[in-house]
Parts: C-alpha cells; sequence; structure tokens
C-alpha cells in the first residue's frame, strides 16, 4: 500500500513537470508575440464635420465610408482569402484617417481596385477615398486629387532567390520584366531597364509567373517587392538599387478640397503621435525592412 502512495505521488509529481515543462516550451513563443509590434488604436472622433465635403456627407449619410485598397500586396495592402481580413500598413493608413473622419473600423466597406482603374473609381465616386501604393504625379493629379505623400518607396526587382544573373537595371537587357498594367513602373521598364514588358492586372499575377519561371523579374515599388520576398524568404529576393522616387498618396475625387485637407490633418496627427511608426513597424516592418523618415506632407493642390 505504501509502494503505491509512493508511485503515485511520483506520478504526480511527474506530471506536475510535464505541465510546467510544456508551459516553459511555449513561454518563447508567448514572449515573441508580446515582444512584436502592436497594431494601435485609433480613436473615433463623435464630433467630425466636414462642411464643404459632398463625398463626407454622402458617406455620412450612409453611415459607411467606402475605401478603395489592394488586395495582393503582403504587409500593405492584403486580404485574406478565408477570412476575408484585410491588412498591412496601406489598411492601416485608411483606417487613422477614417476615424478622424468619423467612421469606426465596422463602418469601413474597403473596395479591391486594381491599379488601372484607380482614377475611374476615385472620379466616378465608387470610392470614398483610395489607399494602396498609389504614386502621386503630375499625370494623375489632372484627374484626382492627394492627400500625403505618407511613404515614399523606390522602384526595384524581385528575382528568384537562384537568379545570380539579374543584379539590378545593368542586367535586364532582353529579360522578360513583368509589372502590373497601369504601374508607373511599366513606364520605365524599356527606357530605364531596357527589358521586354510584360503586364498583368495585378503584382500577385506577376509573382505567380516569376515563382514558374515564365518571366525573368518583377518590377515595382521596393516595399512591395519587400512584402513579397518576406512572405517567400527561401524563392525570392530584391536586388539593385532604387531607380525611382515613389511618393504614396490618398487618392480622392479632384473636386474635394474640403475633404484633402482633412485627409491631410489625419495623416499629420497620426505621425506625431507616433501611429504612423507602431504601424509600419507592425506590417511592413516585419519584413525586415526598417522604418524610414516619415517625408513632408505636400501642400493641397
Amino acid at each position: 500500500m505504501k509502494a503505491r502512495r509512493t508511485i503515485a505521488a511520483a506520478l504526480s509529481v511527474l506530471a506536475l513537470t510535464a505541465v510546467a515543462a510544456c508551459g516553459k516550451d511555449g513561454s518563447p513563443t508567448a514572449n515573441a508575440d508580446d515582444a512584436a509590434p502592436k497594431l494601435p488604436t485609433y480613436q473615433v472622433k463623435t464630433d467630425a464635420k466636414l462642411d464643404g465635403s459632398p463625398t463626407w456627407k454622402k458617406a455620412k449619410e450612409k453611415g459607411r465610408l467606402t475605401i478603395g485598397a489592394k488586395a495582393d500586396q503582403p504587409f500593405l495592402g492584403f486580404q485574406d482569402v478565408a477570412t476575408k481580413g484585410r491588412s498591412g500598413f496601406d489598411i492601416e493608413i485608411a483606417k487613422m484617417v477614417a476615424a478622424d473622419l468619423g467612421f469606426g473600423p465596422d463602418q469601413i466597406d474597403f473596395q479591391t481596385i486594381v491599379s488601372a482603374n484607380r482614377e475611374t473609381a476615385i472620379s466616378k465616386g465608387q470610392v470614398d477615398y483610395y489607399v494602396g501604393t498609389y504614386t502621386i504625379n503630375d499625370k494623375r493629379k489632372a484627374l484626382v486629387s492627394f492627400a500625403g505623400p505618407y511613404l515614399v518607396a523606390g522602384q526595384d526587382l524581385l528575382v528568384l532567390k537562384s537568379n545570380t544573373a539579374i543584379t539590378g537595371k545593368d542586367s535586364l537587357a532582353g529579360k522578360n520584366i513583368c509589372s502590373a498594367t497601369g504601374s508607373t513602373s511599366i513606364d520605365r521598364i524599356e527606357s530605364t531597364y531596357k527589358g521586354k514588358v510584360v503586364k498583368y492586372d495585378t503584382y500577385a499575377q506577376c509573382v505567380e509567373k516569376l515563382l514558374t519561371d515564365e518571366v525573368d523579374a518583377v518590377t515595382t515599388d521596393d516595399a512591395i517587392l519587400k512584402g513579397y520576398a518576406a512572405k517567400n524568404p527561401t524563392k525570392l529576393k530584391v536586388v539593385g538599387d532604387p531607380v525611382s522616387k515613389e511618393p504614396y498618396g490618398v487618392g480622392l475625387n479632384k473636386d474635394d478640397k474640403v475633404l484633402q485637407a482633412a485627409i491631410s490633418a489625419s495623416l499629420k496627427a497620426h505621425e506625431d503621435n507616433g501611429d504612423w511608426k507602431k504601424a509600419y513597424d507592425a506590417t511592413l516592418g516585419l519584413s525586415g525592412s526598417t522604418a524610414p523618415a516619415v517625408p513632408a506632407l505636400e501642400t493641397s493642390s
């Protein structure tokens, strides 16, 4: 009887040790999660009022805000196929602006718009504003207005990890280089990169073609490419030196100066209070890219 009690006590000690060991094994993951950058939360303004903004008035009457975004850019603008949830730095920019306009996350309808259709979607009122690696340039300013920039990227190259032949723009002669239709990257493929143009609606399609050896490289902004490389670290890498500056802005209707000013004020406020840096670190920063300097906002035009 005494022997059985001794065995039982020993088994109890072993069980407790095993539980403790399990907790210990799991603790690094928990600690890592605790140490990981956290997304900021944005206080929704209850007294937001944009007199003179037809876009804001319409959204307020509906009680919902429609924001254009990308869905295929990891760490920037990404939509989970299973959950339909959106994540990334651009999504955070969209949310912080929405909060200052008086709309919480449950009042936002994200709409995926490919690069070639952005100006049409904005000018026709299909979206209230657009946040999706949208480079500010004079050609687009003739059609829409911008608030920002909130980030400056630079055009670069994505290739297979095993590729040692392509090291930058000077090694691309005759190569098949893919980019998204309607992007500013297309214009430089032939003029600067001296490569052959391959176009698809999305960068995700370009990356798929790269992974199956149907194109030699993908070119677009380095922020986008680093996201794809981080998603496929054993297969893809970013090479070369950026050949451009791509200032990302929030696109909106050209005639809505009141909304433009409000979005600019919102961006400045969240840059100043640290939300911008927190959002970057918890999204695009996970790709290994440290947060760059916050760019100076352009004056309204």
